[in-house]
């Protein structure tokens, strides 16, 4: 059967069969949504297919089997697989938090009828005009409740909740020496290469030492809906968080404040990062240390992802963020327990290519 066909039929099965279908703009990724409307109800319909994607990676797999299984499984990635936000979802519902119910499924077929939780994204609230300090204080709160306990090694439903590991992070950074090069004037030889890892390794040794939370993943302005009619950290409405693993915490705080499509002022990440110290048992100096290193990593990850898309997947859009992504690392290699790392970017990507 097409995979058209796979749709009707699984529709048909839900009820939802004679519903009106309209598709929702893309992303990075191989998943797309579709709003289904039926008899003024709404749902989104989520449509993996398996087969595009390779495996993620099985737990206690070793380095050899993950390089051999391909990049899901070096990074740790569930690839897209139904049955993973399935999981994450009903992990989240457990803590109080607001993801989408899952209305009708059928895993091994890359499909899911889940909660249309409308569409009040907060990237498109602040834009028309909405608070965005008190947005973002939500989405500390939410954090603060993944936080508080320890998660479990298989979530509901048997899904694997994997430790965002040395080698997946070694994977998420040597993205930018593959891709950089091929998307700016730059080189790196084997010395460079070589302080590249020597500065790196004992950052991911703190991060994976530290794996310790529900670490969302992709948790920005993009996947984070305001659901004012809810209470608590459960206004804040999780989307796409199927990549889940246990990571340090300082690692969502990154994703959440070196957003790379929208500007998180200085003051608004330092707000942020004052309303976090102030109700998470960390300690101030250390954890902001671990913050500016991991962010660091992440920002860097995601410059070698994006460059990635424009050249090879050619999707020349996402170069427009980049630049927004090289402040943000500015700001945490002013950190001076970064300074090697700063000299190492400052010699071999000079200022004017990091556009």
């Amino acid at each position: 059967m097409s995979r058209e066909a796979d749709i009707a039929a699984f529709l048909h099965r839900a009820g939802w069969g004679a519903a009106q279908r309209d598709r929702l703009p893309g992303d990075a990724s191989t998943r797309s949504y579709e709003r289904l409307t039926l008899n003024g109800r709404t749902a989104m319909l989520m449509n993996q297919p398996r087969s595009v994607e390779t495996e993620p990676c099985p737990p206690g797999a070793d380095a050899a089997e993950r390089t051999a299984l391909g990049y899901n499984a070096l990074a740790r990635l569930a690839a897209g697989r139904v049955d993973a936000f399935i999981a994450c979802a009903r992990y989240l519902k457990s803590r109080g938090l607001s993801a989408p119910d899952i209305l009708f499924a059928d895993a091994p077929l890359g499909l899911a009828l889940i909660e249309d939780l409308g569409d009040g994204l907060y990237a498109r609230l602040i834009e028309e005009g909405a608070d965005e300090g008190a947005l973002y204080d939500a989405a500390i709160d939410a954090l603060l409740v993944l936080h508080a306990e320890a998660p479990p090694d298989i979530l509901p439903g048997g899904w694997p909740l994997l430790a965002y590991d040395d080698l997946a992070l070694k994977t998420a950074h040597d993205i930018f020496t593959e891709w950089m090069p091929r998307y700016r004037p730059v080189t790196f030889d084997a010395e460079a290469l070589e302080a590249w890892e020597t500065f790196w390794a004992p950052i991911r040794a703190l991060g994976e030492a530290n794996a310790s939370v529900f670490c969302h993943r992709d948790y920005h302005a993009e996947n984070l809906i305001w659901l004012p009619e809810r209470e608590g950290a459960a206004r804040v409405g999780l989307l796409d968080f199927q990549d889940a693993v246990k990571a340090h915490p300082a690692w969502d705080l990154s994703m959440l404040l070196h957003d790379a499509r929208r500007t998180i002022s200085p003051e608004l990440e330092t707000a942020c990062l004052e309303r976090y110290l102030a109700l998470a048992p960390v300690e101030r100096e250390p954890f902001l240390a671990d913050y500016h290193a991991l962010g660091a990593l992440n920002i860097v990850r995601i410059l070698g992802i994006f460059a990635r898309l424009v050249t090879r997947d050619g999707k020349p859009r996402y170069a427009a963020f980049m630049p927004r992504l090289w402040t943000y690392l500015d700001r945490c290699l002013a950190d001076p327990a970064l300074a090697v790392l700063k000299t190492w970017f400052d010699d071999h990507v000079p200022h004017g290519v990091r556009v």
